[in-house]
């Protein structure tokens, strides 16, 4: 039994295979001839099996006798494939694995003008020709809505390399340069790139919008709105969810969608000045992309050159790491394009020996929901605090109430008794005289001694009339 390659630990046995390894999952698709193809009268050298998975190429400098290239994928897609058709198939399942916590990735890679943007991208407004990109919105956002006893976070990002710099298409200064960064917990990961984010497909989709009128797109000979930078929309799903051992644990899913600026050649472009020198990066860019690819799948090799570009760099864990990735080749059939659709039918073809380790992420440490939700426990215990203590001046409010009236009706018993008392000294005064007392208090007190019968006595500007007990 031979050996599989597997990157990290190198060598993957069949045994570990299953457990461990995944094939990068690689599918074709074919474009229809365009307008101007028609009208240059080029000849259609491709013939797509869809039944099979395969594709073949016919050299139309060939002699005839020359036997075609027959290149086999996991799928290949025919000019009468729809969008949906391809999104069902092919990226469907990897976008759910991503719900359940794996890393993934979808990328388009050919040459500049066979329709990688259109299979990212689509037309949104039209649901039938809506791409990659919309339509896992959607599966994302329903997919959530069906859910029971799990909580999501969904937020996205959206950036493009051009000219090998990384810029922000959701920053208001995009212009300015971000930096790569690698951390121990969570990888490499670019530092101060926005996140947003959103509740449903419709949000996600006007973020999306508002970075694609930012990117930088061109004119050249092939294709009038060419992409001149590298683009990956990235969406982070995490979910918590209550595990056996009652705790909650969080998964987080990651998805990147990376369209590709296409190879060029000058020859064919056009392209000058400015122009020259976007193709001149991109095609530096996808030259170390397919050195990844040849380092990856020859296990003979034993450093694989991420560094060697920043687009290599960030798909590090989708080539040969934590992701399940889809590779989506886009090639065009007219026999002018020969040499190119060749290499791309080449470079597909290697891809596909790429194998990946992909895991489940749980309870990372940069999960975005943990962080929510200790803030939300954080203001609940605040409010719990500020209720009990609320409850406890209520209740000593109640209590001061209670308090007072109990001493008012102590001191009313008091003076009703001190005023018996003084009655009672008053009558058995030696000296004779009798003393009328308000209130049990002394500044009340008038005292008088034997007078005349009714003849008032004044004291303290009060009068009183007075009688003999005798």
């Amino acid at each position: 039994m031979s050996d599989l390659h597997c990157p990290q630990s190198r060598v993957c046995t069949a045994g570990r295979l299953r457990k461990h390894c995944e094939a990068v999952r690689v599918v074709v698709r074919c474009r229809p001839l365009s307008r101007r193809e028609e009208t240059a009268g080029c000849e259609n050298i491709l013939e797509v099996d869809d039944k099979l998975g395969q594709i073949t190429i016919r050299n139309p400098k060939a002699p005839p006798d020359e036997p075609m290239k027959v290149f086999t994928f996991d799928s290949v897609y025919g000019w009468n494939s729809k969008q949906r058709d391809i999104y069902d198939d092919a990226v469907r399942p990897l976008v759910e694995s991503v719900l359940h916590g794996f890393n993934g990735t979808i990328f388009a890679y050919g040459q500049t003008g066979t329709g990688k943007t259109y299979t990212m991208q689509g037309l949104s407004k039209d649901p039938e020709k809506r791409g990659v990109i919309p339509n896992s919105f959607e599966h994302i956002f329903t997919q959530i809505s069906r859910s029971q006893n799990q909580k999501y976070l969904v937020r996205s990002s959206y950036l493009e390399i051009y000219q090998e710099e990384i810029r922000d298409l959701l920053c208001k200064d995009n212009n300015k340069k971000l930096e790569l960064k690698e951390n121990p917990d969570y990888g490499i990961y670019v530092k101060d790139l926005s996140s947003v984010v959103t509740k449903n497909a419709t949000e996600i989709e006007h973020v999306m919008n508002i970075g694609n009128q930012s990117r930088s797109v061109g004119f050249t000979n092939m294709n009038e709105r060419s992409s001149r930078s590298h683009a990956i929309f990235l969406v982070t799903v995490e979910c918590s969810e209550r595990g056996p051992d009652g705790e909650d644990h969080i998964r987080v899913g990651k998805l990147n969608m990376v369209d590709l600026a296409g190879s060029e050649r000058q020859s064919k472009t056009g392209a000058k000045g400015k122009r020259l020198k976007e193709a001149a990066k991109i095609n530096l860019s996808l030259s170390a992309l397919g050195n990844v690819i040849s380092a990856l799948v020859d296990g003979r090799s034993t450093h694989v050159p991420y560094r060697d570009s920043k687009l290599t760099r960030l798909l590090q864990d989708s080539l040969g790491g934590n992701a399940k990735t889809v590779m989506i080749a886009a090639v065009g059939p007219a026999h002018k394009s020969f040499n190119e659709t060749l290499a791309t039918l080449r470079y597909a073809s290697r891809a596909k020996k790429i194998k990946n380790k992909p895991r489940i992420n749980e309870d990372p440490k940069d999960a975005l929901l943990r962080e929510f939700q200790q803030e939300i426990a954080r203001l609940k215990a605040q409010l719990e605090e500020q209720g009990m203590l609320a409850k406890e001046r209520r209740k000593r409010r109640r209590d001061s109430k209670r308090l007072s009236k109990s001493m008012a009706g102590m001191e009313e018993e008091i003076l009703w008794e001190k005023n018996g008392d003084v009655w009672k000294m008053a009558e058995e005064a030696e000296d004779g005289r009798h003393c009328l007392i308000e209130g049990g208090q002394e500044k009340a007190s008038f005292c008088y001694g034997i007078q005349e019968a009714n003849q008032p006595i004044c004291t303290d500007g009060r009068c009183h009339r007075y009688w003999d007990p005798i």
